[in-house]
């Protein structure tokens, strides 16, 4: 007989190995990373927007796990949710019949989504992506598609073709037709519109590469730019929708606006199963999936699965029941005025930006000689060092978890999850204060971790 599966015991016995395993198993890099800055820690548990480790101490997530735990981790909502749904034994993906979870997440999740009629469920951001993609080139028979430098979409091969940082992209060509366009420069794209092959411009509302948002005006310009030469407007929310921004969508901040697809995920997951929604309009879906001959045209193997529609069922109801995307408002506003307040004191500090709980704080050149001369040289080792010199010591010190927002960027975003209050505030701003007092002291623990920053970067060329 067989020894009964005991998840908790194999924890307890192997747990400790984790760092080993994924060197010999996993990606060798990201152990290595971790070690090298000091971020590899040991969280035994965690609960709404905090991890505690084996000594009970606390650490403040101000990234969400790239914005997927909206709710914060382990909601009991969403979790009693997923209990129930195991519980209920339902005839799961069959694929010859209709259960009633997909539907009814369609329908609540379109009740948030004016003039979206029809949802694709997937299992990810990315594939919410690919899935938008297909549809666009599909439903109008143009092959290119438009995107914007900086953007970030995903990295599977479609959304990689799309993606506006080369870093990504490089050793994986071919990848499909498309173009870079400068987010806001609709000259810009009207050139690019006139060759008549453009199938869809997709866009993030906010870039998360940076946390840059579109200028005012520019989505609902662009919008009318692509419907004249026939074209699609696809927004990218898979971090900026479900309330991130302080609208349930961040398209939602600019009147008129009425994107052709929208693509979402993370969030919606509740932090437990991956799931990805791609919604359009009734026209295309339609024009896709055209006869019963083309019932599986597009497809998903687990998408559609109970565990996720039932999370994403229940991250709705939270969503409505707390008054999230209010909250988020709140708690927003609060966080980056009180950001914006401390440019004038730290010339290191040169902008904060974005909307709701999605914050770009942007580092830059300073005025005083001796503070200039020490960047001058992290920049001369590898831009976006400043940034990670930040980061660091708001772990290490006072135990708040942030990341910098893209390579060579000095910008650290934050997107916490959407349920941090007044007193989660307060200490981040305790935190990053006390780091900008040491940054602009010109010596201490902070440069000397510099040195260690430029080191690696120089041997990394």
């Amino acid at each position: 007989m067989s020894k009964e599966f005991d998840l908790g015991a194999l924890l307890a016995e192997r747990g400790a190995e984790r760092y080993e395993l994924h060197t010999k198993y996993l990606n060798p890099q990201l152990p290595r990373m971790l070690h090298t800055i000091g971020f590899d820690k040991v969280y035994e548990r965690a609960e709404g927007a905090h991890f505690f480790d084996a000594d009970g101490n606390d650490y403040l997530d101000m990234l969400a796990g790239f914005g997927v735990m909206g709710l914060g981790r382990h909601h009991p909502v969403v979790r009693k949710a997923l209990h129930d749904v195991l519980d209920l034994d339902l005839a799961d993906l069959t694929r010859f019949d209709c259960q009633p979870l997909p539907g009814l997440l369609a329908e609540r999740l379109l009740a948030h989504s004016p003039h979206l009629d029809r949802v694709f469920f997937g299992n990810s951001g990315t594939e919410a992506v690919e899935t938008a993609l297909k549809f666009a080139r599909y439903a109008t028979g143009k092959p290119r598609v438009l995107y914007c430098d900086h953007a970030f979409h995903g990295l599977t091969t479609g959304s990689l073709s799309v993606n506006g940082e080369g870093g990504f992209r490089d050793g994986f060509a071919p990848l499909l037709p498309d173009t870079a366009v400068p987010l806001g420069d609709l000259p810009a794209l009207a050139r690019e519109l006139k060759k008549g092959d453009v199938a869809a411009l997709i866009v993030e509302p906010i870039q998360g590469k940076g946390v840059h948002e579109a200028p005012p005006g520019y989505l609902r310009a662009a919008q009318e730019l692509l419907h004249k030469h026939k074209a699609l407007l696809i927004a990218d929310e898979v971090q900026t929708g479900l309330g991130r921004t302080g609208d349930f969508y961040a398209y939602q901040h600019e009147e008129g606006v009425e994107p052709d697809l929208v693509c979402v995920a993370k969030a919606l997951s509740g932090g437990y199963v991956p799931v990805g929604a791609t919604l359009g309009k009734d026209w295309i879906f339609k024009k896709v999936y055209s006869s019963m001959d083309r019932v599986l045209v597009h497809s998903a193997s687990f998408g559609s699965n109970a565990p996720a529609m039932a999370c994403g069922l229940a991250v709705l109801s939270v969503m409505e029941n707390e008054q999230i995307v209010a909250g988020v408002r709140t708690s927003g506003e609060l966080l980056k005025s009180r950001l914006t307040a401390l440019i004038d004191t730290y010339e290191l500090l040169a902008d904060v930006r974005g909307r709701g709980l999605m914050i770009g704080i942007e580092f830059g050149r300073p005025s005083s000689l001796k503070l200039r001369s020490r960047w001058t040289m992290l920049q001369a080792a590898r831009k976006g060092l400043f940034a990670q010199m930040v980061v660091v010591p708001l772990l290490q010190r006072h135990r708040i978890l942030t990341q910098v927002s893209g390579d060579h960027l000095e910008v650290i975003k934050l997107i916490p999850p959407l349920v941090v209050d007044e007193a989660d505030v307060d200490r981040f701003i305790d935190a990053f204060t006390a780091v900008m007092d040491d940054a602009h002291s010109g010596g201490g623990l902070m440069w000397d971790f510099g040195k260690t920053l430029i080191k690696q970067a120089v041997a990394n060329r």
